[in-house]
């Protein structure tokens, strides 16, 4: 598979089939993944994969947990703007309609917003995290680290979900997992063997034109 096609074949998967990967093969996601460029070459990422018992206790942990006060303003802008706004409205709807849930059920959307924390049910969590004492440029090199395991991923024949959600446990899940001082949680990855037959992987999301968003000059 060439980076082109996985690219085209990587999406957020939100049901799992219990099967886990192996060792090795989250070893070699994970160490394969660290080849991604890094400015300075400080290589801010620091990255824990669970499965099994630790995994289950770090769940636990987390419904134990009461989510942070601040957590609500991380994963975007407040009063997102045009064409933000619409483009995360219309990629919620997608996916509550894939599942049949309407939008006047909230209680239904909360029970789905719930399964967040349960890695949707993925047999393997990882946790990515940096240093707090970092900056914005090392948190794009995080983002060049995640995309480079997802698509590695795609090529191993597993599917995975990147999920801010797990920032709002920050302090809890520092805790439990013994970060060393300064480390928080940036992003956690659900991973693991795609259910091909759950309505809420048929969900794709849209990508905006290239006019809309690109130019070409000189050329």
């Amino acid at each position: 598979m060439d980076v082109f096609h996985a690219l085209q074949q990587r999406r957020s998967v939100r049901a799992f089939l219990p099967q886990a990967p192996s060792a090795d093969t989250v070893r070699a996601l994970m160490e394969g993944a660290a080849r991604a460029a890094s400015g300075g070459n400080l290589q801010p990422w620091r990255v824990l994969a669970l499965t099994g018992e630790p995994l289950a206790q770090t769940l636990q942990a987390v419904a134990q947990a009461q989510p942070e006060a601040y957590a609500n303003s991380l994963s975007y802008p407040p009063d997102l703007w045009e064409p933000y706004r619409t483009r995360r409205f219309a990629n919620g709807e997608d996916l509550y309609r894939s599942i049949g849930i309407p939008r006047d059920d909230k209680a239904a959307r909360l029970e789905q917003l719930g399964k967040n924390a349960e890695f949707f049910g993925a047999p393997v969590g990882l946790f990515i995290c940096v240093d707090q004492r970092m900056g914005l440029p090392q948190w794009m090199d995080l983002g060049i680290y995640l995309q480079s395991l997802m698509l590695l991923a795609v090529e191993n024949g597993l599917a995975t979900c990147a999920q801010g959600f797990w920032r709002r446990y920050d302090g809890a899940l520092a805790a439990h997992l013994g970060l060393p001082a300064n480390y928080s949680v940036a992003v956690g990855v659900a991973l693991g063997f795609e259910d091909t037959q759950a309505p809420i992987n048929t969900l794709q999301a849209s990508r905006a034109p290239f006019e809309e968003w690109a130019e070409l000059r000189g050329f």
